[in-house]
């Protein structure tokens, strides 16, 4: 019989290990979105990318004043200034919110269990704009050393009005209906604002320091999604989306 021939111990150990962290790492790609939904990832789908542009002067930064409340003043060293008509300094946008509107694609449309969580920080909403599924738990919970008061005020959903103590349990709601897009205020504190979402499928996105998105894992058809901005308005565009392939849609605001 043939004898294998033989590896130094050390050798054996790093071939081990090599073996070992393959394996790990493979089994660590997961897909999904931030909030949970699983969105399904394979050769079959295709993507949509893009960035959301500003086109000419930049509106001026508002200021917030809250020299109203001690407590929210004192939680800051510096000016604070209303995220609504923000523009990064690279010229795109900050918190537009990307979803799709139509599509000729079956969508998947179970809710995550896991909830999306609206913090109160600061004396400011955060995140600023947010999406979630319908059914989905939305959480909002309070870490500001004052009382607040969560009013939220959509058209197609149940409106609901909670005061929240400090240390106090989140608050749990579920939205029933689509709908884009809910404002989120505070009767307490008026400067503070958010914005939710709430959508079918897990494909949505809100842009952030550099005004990208990106919807992964989309079955191929006809698309149409829609860019929402709580300053500059909407816009809408209609999309082929194709196996393996990754298609680009970038938008461009005016300030009207």
């Amino acid at each position: 019989m043939a004898k294998c021939s033989s590896f130094p111990r050390t050798q054996l150990m790093a071939l081990a290990l090599f073996v070992g962290c393959g394996a790990f790492l493979a089994g660590s790609v997961t897909a999904g979105a931030a909030t949970g939904a699983k969105r399904p990832q394979s050769s079959n789908r295709g993507e949509i990318t893009g960035k959301i542009h500003f086109q000419g002067p930049k509106p001026q930064p508002h200021p917030i004043d809250m020299g109203k409340d001690s407590v929210c003043a004192s939680l800051h060293t510096g000016p604070v200034y209303a995220q609504d008509g923000e523009v990064n300094a690279d010229g795109t946008l900050p918190n537009a919110f990307i979803y799709i509107k139509h599509s000729s694609a079956t969508l998947p449309s179970t809710a995550p269990r896991n909830p999306v969580t609206l913090t109160q920080r600061g004396c400011q909403y955060d995140p600023h704009v947010v999406g979630v599924m319908v059914g989905q738990p939305f959480e909002v919970i309070n870490l500001d050393p004052t009382t607040h008061n969560v009013h939220v005020i959509p058209k197609s959903n149940r409106e609901w009005n909670v005061s929240q103590q400090p240390g106090s349990p989140s608050v749990v709601r579920r939205l029933q209906h689509t709908e884009t897009m809910i404002p989120v205020r505070c009767n307490v504190h008026p400067w503070m604002k958010a914005y939710i979402g709430v959508v079918d499928n897990p494909f949505y996105a809100v842009t952030g320091k550099d005004g990208s998105f990106a919807l992964k894992g989309l079955p191929p058809g006809n698309y149409t999604i829609e860019v929402w901005t709580a300053t500059f308005g909407a816009q809408e565009r209609n999309l082929v989306v194709r196996a393996g392939e990754a298609t680009t849609a970038d938008f461009t605001f005016e300030n009207h």
